[in-house]
């Protein structure tokens, strides 16, 4: 009965977590009619904000009719880590390719690209909360090149782009780009050589192409952190809460694997705006305190960009607090350093990180030893009794109470703790949720090959491939292998253990190994791999307690 109780929970916890993510359905979008943004806010201040639909358009490239005088023409910027176009419409990026990265596990895969071709009107938009210059957002700038194509190799180069307004107001975007590293400078300077003072706050926005269907296992949308904490905005959500002020460190736009940020400077208090558009375009948008700049004066802005992988080390490396973007959970904790371990294994001893999951788990195994013995031992105890509790049913089987007494007295007698075979698995359900979540968004086991037929520790597990789909199974379609070896080990795992008093409950325990393998049946193969191993080493350890007690 202990023994069903502890499945049954674990059951529960896996097939809850799971149904969250999956059947938790986005509610119907309302259109709120869209509000403005107040001016009128002390400098250093967060400008007042009221509350407006985030499900409305977001500001668009295409708002405001802009006076072009020339085509406008793409820049091309190369470097070791990445290839950028920048169009002069916007001064906006257009494409932004990483070199160390694919599309997919495919040989003949491109590189990947992180800014979707249905972002038309590109990222790293500038525009002004009470749209004190019009023209702006539909802008063509010039570029300070001759040639279209800048490769940065040796030293970092900077880029400018300026436009000047029918009245004489200057926007000028500086990028500096540096060859060794993901960051990348911008400067946002806006010059008066009006007659007329500007009031008002500038915006800068990343944007990206997407659904506002929520990713069942991970986050991926708008992020910030905001008074040293970090904000992750369910897509979903934005049409309750679009504005978020407070001191602000950075904004960013996350998927899986990948993120743009923006990095202010200096944290001050400013605010973080959220749109999703009818085209599914989502805008997280920075607004700046409120500024006044007189006749003859400037206003300047110094910003840092980040685009790349959602790695820790990598984001470790740069500081900003960006590694605070990376966070797995409710388990986090626990999490990350199972990613530290795994990357000490791959990079001094052994580079696979199939062979460090194994490894990890192994050494999990040991933290867990005592755990596992105090358990191992309470089952094998339970198995001696489990004839004097038979009896103990039989005989006292019209009166419940007497039963319950009676069974109490009999673990008291032969010191048995009837829970004790539960603590071990109760304890590791924090560590596989951590891992759960690790395994599925480190960009380290991304495209990550183990051996043979695993390709992918981020992927299912598919030995060949099917043409037609299969039930309860994910695309691709195969044989799970590695999922059914999986099963398999918790079926003998299951008869290693102490015999169920009620044959009802003994064939319900059976059936627990098959509902495992259907829920493990899209898992990642890393975290498929990690709990084969582990119940491999459970069955080698209760084998051994098993027979030291006998």
């Amino acid at each position: 009965m202990e023994h069903l109780r502890l499945f049954i929970a674990i059951g529960l916890s896996l097939l809850v977590f799971i149904a969250w993510n999956f059947f938790f359905v986005d509610e119907k979008k309302d259109t709120l009619p869209q509000q403005t943004m107040k001016a009128e806010q002390p400098a250093k201040q967060a400008p007042e904000i009221q509350e407006k639909s985030a499900t409305a358009t977001a500001p668009s490239l295409k708002d405001t009719p802009s006076e072009q005088i020339k085509p406008s023409k793409t820049i091309t910027v190369n470097s070791k880590l990445y290839t950028v176009k920048i169009s002069e419409k916007g001064a906006v990026f257009k494409s932004f390719v990483l070199k160390k990265y694919k599309e997919s596990i495919n040989a003949d895969s491109p590189l990947l690209e992180m800014i979707s071709p249905d972002l038309t009107e590109g990222t790293v938009r500038v525009g002004f909360v009470d749209n004190s210059l019009p023209g702006v957002n539909g802008a063509v700038f010039s570029a300070n090149l001759e040639n279209d194509t800048v490769d940065i190799k040796n030293e970092p180069r900077e880029i400018s782009f300026s436009w000047t307004s029918p009245q004489g107001v200057v926007v000028e975007k500086k990028y500096l780009f540096s060859p060794e590293t993901y960051m990348i400078g911008l400067n946002v300077t806006v010059k008066n050589h009006s007659n007329q003072t500007i009031k008002d706050s500038l915006t800068l926005s990343l944007c990206r192409s997407g659904s506002e269907k929520e990713t069942r296992y991970g986050f991926e949308g708008p992020s910030a952190l905001i008074n040293n904490k970090l904000e992750q905005v369910k897509t979903k959500k934005i049409k309750k809460k679009n504005i978020y002020p407070g001191d602000i460190k950075w904004i960013a736009v996350q998927d899986r694997y990948f993120m743009s940020a923006l990095v202010p400077d200096a944290a001050v208090t400013a605010t973080m705006r959220l749109y999703l558009n009818d085209d599914k375009i989502l805008e997280n948008e920075y607004v700046q305190p409120e500024f006044v700049i007189n006749s003859g004066d400037q206003h300047a802005s110094k910003f840092s960009l980040f685009f790349g992988p959602k790695s820790i080390k990598v984001l470790k490396s740069l500081d900003y607090d960006l590694a605070k973007a990376v966070n797995f959970g409710m388990f986090d904790i626990l999490a990350k350093p199972c990613v530290w371990i795994m990357d000490f294994i791959y990079d001094h001893f052994i580079p696979n990180y199939g062979v460090a999951i194994i490894i990890l788990t192994i050494f999990t195994k040991i933290i867990l030893w005592p755990l596992g013995n105090k358990s191992y031992k309470s089952m094998a105890d339970m198995k001696k009794i489990q004839p004097l509790m038979a009896g103990i049913k039989e005989k006292y089987k019209d009166d419940k109470r007497k039963m319950n007494e009676e069974m109490m007295g009999l673990y008291k007698t032969y010191k048995v703790n009837p829970m004790g075979g539960c603590l071990p698995m109760v304890v590791q359900i924090p560590v596989f949720f951590a891992l759960y979540r690790m395994l599925y968004e480190a960009i380290e086991l991304r495209h990550a090959p183990f051996f043979w037929w695993i390709n992918d520790l981020s992927a299912p597990d598919r030995l060949f491939r099917f043409d037609f789909a299969v039930p309860f199974m994910e695309p691709p379609y195969g044989i799970p292998v590695l999922t059914i070896i999986m099963g398999a080990s918790m079926f003998f795992q299951q008869k290693m253990s102490p015999p169920m008093g009620d044959p009802t409950q003994a064939k319900m325990m059976m059936m627990m190994p098959i509902v495992f393998t259907f829920i493990f049946i899209n898992f990642s193969s890393g975290l498929v791999l990690y709990w084969l191993v582990n119940n491999v080493l459970s069955m080698a350890q209760q084998y051994y307690i098993t027979k030291k007690r006998a």
